[in-house]
């Protein structure tokens, strides 16, 4: 099963409900080497579901003792491509480390994310 790391809207419970019909299981983590900022969102269907114009966005640092704070939640294929059509064009998904040794698809700054290879979707 893949695993999916939120740092922003995909922890909240009404978000999860619109997006995955369902509140997700997940454990507290960090993502390693990005660090964190916010962005301006203007799509409409996502400021419905999270409340909210501005979200967080991660830049890859590539610096291990940069962390952002989250969740890491078990999820399956649908719910991925479900993850994927929630999040806008600003967004890009890549594989990558965290804190507990795991690695997980997590939604990154589309033009500073890390660099093309083995680790985008």
């Amino acid at each position: 099963m893949p695993l999916l790391f939120s740092y922003g809207t995909l922890q909240q419970d009404g978000v999860q409900r619109a997006t995955f019909g369902r509140l997700l299981t997940g454990k507290p983590d960090e993502l390693v080497g990005y660090a964190q900022e916010l962005i301006k969102i203007e799509d409409p269907t996502v400021t419905a579901k999270s409340g909210r114009s501005h979200h967080p966005i991660v830049v890859h640092t590539g610096w291990q003792e940069d962390r952002v704070k989250g969740t890491v939640f078990e999820i399956d294929d649908e719910d991925l491509e479900r993850a994927d059509a929630y999040e806008v064009d600003a967004y890009r998904r890549v594989l990558a480390p965290l804190a507990s040794g795991l690695r997980a698809w997590v939604y990154v700054d589309a033009l500073r994310g890390p660099p093309e290879g083995g680790s985008t979707q």
